[in-house]
């Protein structure tokens, strides 16, 4: 990856909410191989600190511990980075979590907490790099969503709804800032190798009986491809959004699915 891209985002400072693990830690990867100094951002500080440790012989990388649903510790967590590292010229939007309940049993504290993580987390972090960027007069800012903000699934009703909010919220603040040289994009995976989908193989097998093997067929059965996603594939395409010669890509919600979305 690094011959790749070379040194095309060194010195600037690239912050992702839930870089520890998953997607998030694959996009803080390929951003330091980018050169980027980046902000690992999370709620549990040894998860962030592990991940960090891989990438100091890479780049300049700290962890700063934030709960995006509160607005306090966002705002705390974006100054505590940029005393070390300036103001965020990226911001990968990425902390997230998803949960299941048939619609008719799902209960406000549910509903509440799919909005607050995905959708409520990615306004505030949003708001909070925001300034920075006008005053540089640039700024990436990438959100992770999902193809279920692009289309509706059974028993996720309140997931679906948090990532259609982030996807309207990406394309409506792409448009107030397309003339101030910041983009503003999602991307959005479809199932992908992550202890997200661990959780979801483990629920299938606990409340149907099928085994892994079969609770994992049916993730991917309406899948063109046949297959989970790769963490790394959706950081390729995160990093290519904050790479020089895309700035005219923005307000676009990038399915990254195997074809699922089409």
């Amino acid at each position: 990856m690094a011959s790749l891209v070379g040194d095309s985002l060194a010195g600037q400072h690239a912050i992702v909410t839930g870089g520890g693990r998953g997607i998030g830690a694959a996009i803080a990867e390929a951003l330091a191989h980018a050169q980027a100094r980046v902000t690992l951002m999370g709620r549990t500080m040894e998860v962030l600190q592990a991940e960090a440790e891989k990438l100091r012989a890479t780049t300049e990388v700290q962890a700063v511990e934030v709960d995006v649903t509160e607005p306090q510790s966002v705002q705390q967590a974006f100054a505590r980075a940029a005393q070390s590292f300036g103001p965020a010229a990226i911001l990968i939007n990425n902390a997230g979590q998803a949960a299941s309940a048939p619609f008719e049993k799902m209960d406000l504290s549910l509903w509440q907490r799919m909005l607050g993580v995905n959708l409520t987390g990615t306004f505030l972090c949003s708001q909070a790099a925001l300034p920075g960027m006008l005053k540089a007069g640039y700024g990436r800012i990438v959100n992770v969503a999902s193809i279920a903000g692009l289309t509706g699934g059974p028993y996720i009703t309140a997931y679906c709804a948090a990532k259609h909010g982030v996807v309207g919220l990406t394309r409506a603040l792409a448009l107030e800032v397309a003339r101030k040289n910041i983009t503003v994009n999602a991307v959005c995976p479809g199932y992908v190798e992550t202890d997200m989908v661990a959780a979801a193989v483990s629920n299938i097998v606990a409340k149907t009986g099928r085994s892994a093997d079969e609770a994992r067929a049916e993730l991917v059965r309406r899948n063109p491809q046949g297959r989970v996603m790769k963490p790394q594939e959706v950081a390729n395409a995160a990093l290519w959004l904050c790479l020089p010669g895309s700035e005219a890509i923005t307000g676009q919600a990038i399915s990254i699915s195997g074809g699922e979305v089409m």
